[in-house]
């Protein structure tokens, strides 16, 4: 039966994976472009499971072959055809690249289909990746684009083909007002989608890796600490943008972007239930803000949906994003910037910022 372990070329090549593991199993972590169509569903895994530790490894294969029989062994081999059809190129696998892929894989040969299974399976490609992560994160050159809310950093990154855009691998673009709460991938596929990244960053052969200044947590998703600090031992450069320049920018995302998110997802609802979530996360910040800043505040963005329809309600809006940007992210960023213990070697205008970048990437 053929087998591969060559993850690098899958990684390269965004092969595409057909997954047979049990749709829980796909759910807590999967990879890039793979697909689950299992062998066994989450009930028939369990039962299957259980016989296993009860009687033993022959006993647990004869019991899921039985269950399968039940179900249709040729309904799950026509899902997979219909899959390989658009797939032609595709690569199986299981957990450990046993029983479950090995079964899948005899199936479709009984077809006429032959297809590679990857050797040891998801346990040993997941394996791969992380590891890969830790070595080329620990021998990357990285610059580490920083900048106050609203100066247009991610705007930036896009131009730049040496980057990692680390917010949008974790599905969870900066401030929660702005934000609007999408699904995020679970940890494990945070962790592999940007292993994949950082794989194929090392393999153009970029002098320089540039990221964004994060925290370890990118909403609900988290950089584990040995990699990210390798990711962030190395040099900031801070892209600066006048104020009223980064009050039109955030105009753009926390209203008019994030709006439309809720638009399509709410409807006629959108602005109630947008106006409500603002509210709810303009309360979580009130500690901090104090009393008086966040009453005012509180009230210029109640004035803004007020008006929301008519002239007044965008410089409403705007003044309502400059009293965050002044009064609670410039603060915190100030402080954040006379801590940090990372290098800083620029400040500048995004021009300034994009030929530095690709100075240093043509030495």
């Amino acid at each position: 039966m053929n087998l591969t372990d060559n993850f690098l070329s899958i990684v390269l090549s965004q092969t595409p994976l057909l997954d047979v593991r049990a749709p829980i199993e796909f759910q807590q972590g999967a990879f890039i472009n793979a697909t689950n169509i299992a062998i066994l569903n989450d009930e028939q895994r369990h039962l299957v499971g259980i016989h296993y530790k009860e009687a033993g490894n022959s006993a647990a294969v004869k019991l899921a072959e039985q269950l399968i029989q039940e179900e249709g062994q040729k309904l799950r081999i026509k899902k997979w055809q219909e899959y390989l059809q658009s797939n032609p190129n595709a690569l199986l696998y299981c957990f450990r690249g046993g029983q479950r892929s090995a079964i899948s894989q005899a199936w479709l040969k009984e077809v006429g289909i032959n297809i590679t299974r990857l050797k040891g399976g998801y346990k040993a490609f997941r394996s791969y990746l992380m590891d890969e992560s830790l070595k080329i994160s620990a021998n990357t050159k990285t610059l580490i684009l920083g900048g106050r809310t609203g100066s247009g950093k991610t705007v930036l990154l896009q131009e730049i083909n040496n980057m990692i855009d680390l917010e949008a691998i974790a599905h969870h673009r900066g401030s929660s007002f702005g934000h609007f709460s999408s699904d995020q991938p679970s940890q494990i596929n945070f962790e592999n989608n940007l292993a994949y990244k950082l794989i194929q960053h090392h393999h153009a052969n970029h002098k320089y890796l540039i990221i964004e200044h994060e925290s370890h947590n990118i909403g609900r998703a988290f950089i584990p600490k040995p990699l990210y600090k390798n990711l962030m031992d190395g040099r900031l450069i801070i892209l600066e943008t006048p104020l009223k320049e980064r009050i039109e920018i955030t105009y753009h995302e926390y209203i008019e972007e994030s709006l439309l998110k809720y638009t399509l997802h709410y409807k006629e609802d959108a602005l109630s239930k947008w106006a409500q979530d603002v509210q709810q996360n303009l309360e979580k910040i009130k500690k901090r803000l104090g009393s008086e800043k966040y009453i005012i505040i509180k009230k210029i963005f109640e004035d803004a949906v007020l008006h929301h329809f008519d002239r007044d309600g965008k410089k409403l809006y705007k003044l309502f994003i400059e009293k965050l940007l002044v009064e609670y992210y410039d603060p915190m960023y100030d402080y954040q910037i006379k801590t940090t213990q990372i290098p800083i070697i620029l400040r500048g205008d995004k021009e300034v910022i994009l030929n530095f970048i690709y100075t240093k990437e043509d030495d």
